[in-house]
C-alpha cells in the first residue's frame, strides 16, 4: 500500500469511529474488557497526540499521557488529537525522520501505516460497543494489517524483548503456522526464545488457519465476538494455537 491509501483508509475508518461513538459512549467494549466507548474515544486521541508529538519533537514522550488530557471531554479530545495528527503528516514527507519504538520505522511513514490500522481496529471496537453494523475492511487494508501485526509486532517484540515472551516460549516444542488470507501467506514458525514470519506457506503446518483478509485480521486481533461465525478455519493442536494468541496477546499490550 501507498502512504496515499493509508491516509485515505485512517480518513474513512476515522470517520466511521466518529460517527458510531457518540450513539453510547457509556456502553462497555466486548473486546476491550473494562473499557467505556468513552475510555476507547479517549484511549484514540491519546494515541493520536502521542505520535504526533513523536514525529514533531523526534522522540516518543514518556510518560504518557499527561495527566491534564484526563480532564478533556473524550470526543473534543479525539478531534484534536485527530487534526492535530493530520496536519503534521501532511508537513512531512514520510521519509522524514521521526521517534519510534520500531528501531527499523523511525520514520514518518511508519506512523501513517500504523495509525490507519491502529485506528481500524479501533472503530470496529466502537461498532461492537455500541452495537453498530461493523463496516467491511478493505482486502489491502486487512491484508497490510495481519502483516504487520505477524512482523512488527510479535516477530520484532520477540526478538528484541525475549524475556517478555520467556512463560510462553521458552517450554514451547517448537510449532509451525500456515497463515492464508486468500492470495496472500505467511508461514510463523515458534520455538524457545523463537517467533519467525516469512512469507509463503511450507507444505506441511502445525496448524493452518484460512480466512477472507478483514476476518483474519478480527481473529488475529481478537476483534470477533464469540457468537460470530468469523469466516476463519482453524486446524491443529489448540495449545500451539493459544501460544501464538499468547505471544499475539503479549506483544500488542
Amino acid at each position: 500500500m501507498d502512504y496515499s491509501r493509508y491516509l485515505d483508509c485512517l480518513a474513512a475508518d476515522f470517520a466511521r469511529l466518529r460517527a458510531v461513538a457518540p450513539t453510547d459512549l457509556g456502553a462497555p467494549v466486548p473486546t476491550c474488557p473494562g473499557w467505556s466507548v468513552a475510555d476507547l474515544t479517549r484511549h484514540v486521541g491519546d494515541v493520536y497526540l502521542h505520535k504526533t508529538l513523536a514525529i514533531r519533537e523526534g522522540a516518543e514522550p514518556e510518560p504518557w499521557p499527561p495527566a491534564e488530557l484526563a480532564s478533556e471531554e473524550p470526543l473534543a479530545l479525539l478531534d484534536r488529537a485527530y487534526a492535530d495528527l493530520r496536519a503534521e503528516f501532511a508537513a512531512h514527507d514520510p521519509k522524514d525522520a521521526a521517534g519510534s519504538w520500531y528501531a527499523p520505522g523511525r520514520y514518518v511513514g511508519f506512523w501513517i501505516r500504523r495509525m490507519a490500522q491502529e485506528t481500524v481496529i479501533h472503530r470496529i471496537d466502537a461498532e461492537l460497543g455500541v452495537g453498530a453494523p461493523v463496516a467491511p475492511v478493505p482486502a489491502d487494508l486487512a491484508v497490510d494489517g495481519v502483516d504487520e501485526l505477524l512482523r512488527v509486532f510479535v516477530e520484532y517484540s520477540v526478538a528484541e524483548w525475549a524475556e517478555s515472551f520467556r512463560e510462553i516460549l521458552a517450554g514451547s516444542p517448537g510449532w509451525t503456522f500456515a497463515v492464508r488470507a486468500d492470495d496472500t501467506a505467511w508461514s510463523v514458525r515458534t520455538g524457545p526464545g523463537v517467533f519467525r514470519v516469512t512469507d509463503g506457506v511450507a507444505d506441511t503446518a502445525d496448524v493452518t488457519v484460512t480466512g477472507p483478509p478483514a476476518a483474519m485480521l478480527r481473529w488475529l486481533w481478537g476483534r470477533e465476538l464469540a457468537a460470530e461465525r468469523s469466516g476463519v478455519s482453524v486446524q491443529g493442536p489448540s495449545e500451539a494455537v493459544a501460544e501464538l494468541r499468547r505471544c499475539i496477546v503479549v506483544a500488542t499490550q
